[in-house]
């Protein structure tokens, strides 16, 4: 937050740049770590829900493929071959590249899971950058439910200075629907990792 707020703050002076500078930021968030959750309240502050949802989904949809571009190479490095010669975690990384779409999509819908390190998470599976892609589409409702918190406080400089966005119902309906998507994708992942398990002890 140390330069990612300043930096939004200073949007609300570029006029119609804005949201084409809002979007190089988040590729930048996306790259370093920063807390993209203030970022995309912060859209609904400066453009409204809808404009500041479109906005959102863009930015966070490239920051995540520059994410992808730049770690995915290390999926096939020595490094990672030294990591899965573990059989448990070579089953549980086959078993995301098989069944990736679907997991990846429950993990992006879910407001519980920080969508900076899943990035990095998910771009060392190996999954392919084509699931990759369409599984951002599970960002949508998380990101409409905070460009409206952001929204209704209506002020980028409170929300840098710590404010907390209110919390109504659809916060709270949208976080069951958050946990049980972490279940059945927890669920789904041991299974397919059990299964990958036993066909390794069946074909060594």
């Amino acid at each position: 937050m140390d330069w990612l707020a300043p930096a939004v703050l200073r949007l609300t002076d570029v006029g119609p740049w804005a949201p084409v500078l809002f979007i190089l930021i988040y590729i930048v968030a996306a790259l370093t770590l920063a807390p993209a959750f203030f970022l995309t309240v912060a859209a609904g502050a400066m453009f409204g829900v809808w404009r500041g949802s479109v906005i959102v989904f863009i930015g966070a949809s490239l920051g995540a493929s520059a994410v992808y571009a730049l770690v995915s190479p290390l999926a096939r490095s020595r490094w990672m071959e030294r990591i899965t010669r573990n059989r448990h975690v070579a089953a549980a990384r086959a078993a995301i590249v098989n069944e990736g779409l679907w997991m990846m999509f429950l993990l992006r819908l879910s407001p519980l899971v920080p969508y900076t390190p899943l990035n990095y998470a998910l771009a060392l599976s190996g999954a392919r950058y084509v699931d990759f892609l369409i599984a951002l589409l599970g960002m949508i409702p998380v990101i409409v439910m905070y460009t409206y918190y952001g929204k209704v406080v209506g002020d980028v400089a409170a929300l840098a200075a710590g404010v907390s966005p209110p919390r109504g119902p659809e916060y709270y309906m949208l976080l069951v629907a958050g946990l049980v998507a972490i279940v059945v994708s927890t669920t789904m992942i041991t299974r397919a990792a059990r299964r990958a398990v036993e066909r390794q002890q069946r074909h060594p």
